[in-house]
């Protein structure tokens, strides 16, 4: 979980996960959080409930993933923010559903359920043009290009490009996507899933992070 000065939302969002489905089924779990050096005391509440803290002073959404996922030892791995908006409580069904059906790579549909509150209308509006845009110039069928929860092998990193390559921004997340399905020996799949409303301050700027998602997009097609 990348996180910012979510001292509101780490708690909960770690709390939510069924431990006990872990320790039931003898699966190993550990939680880790990277941290941008968050000035409250998101840092505090997550080693009190259990996870391991990585800092990262480089800002940006995709360095901190880039940085944390560099780090993990596990087979499969789940990410989401940390302000409990994703459904951590379903992680562990998301998790056997990647086992059973034998896939590779799961990317989660928050508009199948949207809870009130939970996403504005132009957020809604610049996500389904950042899809609809995606699906048009990279042939892949998926309906939330932004979802940031992803159930995935850590294995199948070797069969994309290099972590570093990706970008350090926002655009991580729908370049993990495109990486993903476009590849003919990864199994992809999108499920329905949901948002909750975001507890603490939000701190996406949609049009400006939309923007940048978007030339991102119109950039990888053409240089890749």
């Amino acid at each position: 979980m990348p996180t910012l000065n979510e001292e509101e939302g780490i708690g909960k969002t770690i709390d939510s996960i069924n431990k006990n489905f872990f320790k039931d089924n003898s699966w190993e779990l550990e939680i880790f959080i990277v941290d941008g050096n968050s000035k409250d005391k998101t840092q505090k509440i997550a080693k009190v409930k259990g996870a391991k803290v990585i800092i990262e002073k480089r800002r940006g959404y995709g360095r901190a993933y880039k940085t944390g996922i560099s780090q993990l030892n596990g087979d499969i791995i789940v990410t989401g923010d940390g302000d409990a908006t994703y459904p951590f409580d379903k992680i562990h069904d998301y998790i056997q559903q990647l086992l059973d059906e034998q896939l590779d790579f799961i990317t989660t549909d928050r508009f199948a359920k949207l809870k009130h509150g939970s996403m504005s209308i132009k957020h809604a509006f610049g996500n389904i043009v950042l899809a609809t845009v995606l699906r048009v110039l990279f042939l892949i069928n998926i309906r939330d290009s932004q979802s940031g929860m992803w159930i995935f092998r850590k294995e199948v990193l070797k069969k994309i490009q290099p972590l570093e390559k990706f970008n350090n921004g926002m655009p991580f997340s729908e370049e993990i996507k495109i990486e993903m399905f476009s590849s003919k020996d990864i199994k992809c799949k999108e499920i329905p899933s949901t948002l909750y409303t975001r507890k603490g301050k939000v701190k996406l700027e949609s049009f400006k992070d939309g923007w940048k998602n978007l030339k991102f997009l119109f950039k990888k097609r053409v240089t890749s």
